[in-house]
């Protein structure tokens, strides 16, 4: 058995996923990090290791033309050829907006849909090491806090208010790009590379091919310290979470909490906002200190506009209203 094998399995049983009776779906979309787990999990399988249906997922962004639909044939073929089962989606034209978050909310609804159609608790992703260190980068610039800063969890509900579908990343602990890329490469599979991937004009290209190379001349192992920050907080955030949860409201009283320091004011405003919209992407310091300005304000019947809503001061009380677009519980 392959070592890239090994490890997975190992961090499977240690996630306690399911290894029998049970449907799980692979986000795969030719690139070097799914391909590495659909494989992975396929040898598994055979071996008798994983008594589980495997259906490989691939969307269609339509975003780079003819090389999306090369991606989605490769896919499809590859799955043929593997006798593994095959789903495919494709997206509609995006609105106006965030090309990454569109693309990112289109492609979990699909996968979302895709679990639900045939009955699986589990859809993984190849997520890596270097997602983890590109997210942690990603939210630290953005301003987020230690929910932020805690990036993506191995495990967690694929949609934040149903807990019927778990989404899995069984590579994010342990595995990093090259390693995938090496496995494939073991495995006789050549990859895809995705263009996109090189289009610097995106904030996470400029940070994996601009950033982190200067990062690493300090410290040649800059992306595992990331992630590894990243696993720290999240255990923080965790146990927070734990000793809050009982505390969480729909509405914040103005007069309760006016007097706090600003340190804690900024926590209770970005605990309440992370309750009321299931996560805190894209929420980002400007955004809880607009809120914060709002507390402090003596008029009423002001707004502030966040990512995914808005906070409204009225009655001597803030209230947070979802405008359905951004509260998806998707992350990367």
């Amino acid at each position: 058995m392959h070592d890239f094998v090994r490890k997975l399995i190992t961090e499977w049983r240690r996630l306690e996923i399911p290894t029998e009776d049970a449907a799980v779906v692979v986000a795969v979309s030719g690139g070097a990090d799914s391909l590495s787990l659909l494989l992975a999990m396929h040898q598994l399988v055979e071996a008798g290791k994983l008594k589980l249906r495997l259906v490989a997922a691939h969307f269609n962004h339509g975003l780079r033309g003819d090389e999306s639909d090369r991606d989605e044939h490769f896919v499809r073929k590859l799955t043929s050829e593997l006798n593994v089962e095959f789903a495919a989606g494709r997206s509609k034209p995006f609105p106006m907006g965030n090309v990454e978050q569109n693309a990112r909310n289109a492609r979990y609804e699909f996968l979302t849909n895709t679990a639900k159609n045939l009955g699986a608790s589990v859809v993984v992703t190849g997520h890596t090491i270097n997602d983890q260190a590109e997210t942690f980068l990603i939210n630290l610039i953005r301003g987020s806090g230690p929910d932020g800063l805690s990036g993506m969890r191995p495990v967690r509900q694929l949609v934040s208010d149903d807990s019927t579908v778990l989404l899995v990343r069984p590579l994010m602990t342990w595995c990093k790009r090259i390693e995938t890329e090496g496995f494939c490469r073991d495995s006789g599979i050549e990859y895809l590379h995705d263009t996109m991937n090189d289009d610097t004009a995106y904030k996470r290209v400029r940070i994996r091919k601009i950033l982190l190379p200067l990062l690493e001349d300090f410290n040649p192992n800059i992306i595992e310290v990331l992630a590894n920050t990243s696993f720290l907080l999240a255990k923080t955030v965790s146990a927070d979470e734990k000793g809050n949860r009982n505390g969480a409201v729909d509405e914040l009283n103005v007069r309760e909490i006016k007097e706090l320091g600003e340190s804690e004011l900024y926590d209770v405003i970005r605990d309440w906002l992370t309750h009321l919209r299931g996560n805190t992407r894209q929420l980002g310091l400007k955004h809880i200190r607009g809120v914060a300005r709002l507390v402090l304000s003596t008029k009423s019947g002001r707004t502030v506009e966040i990512p995914g809503g808005r906070v409204l001061k009225t009655g001597g009380r803030l209230r947070y209203d979802d405008n359905k677009v951004e509260k998806t519980g998707f992350d990367n």
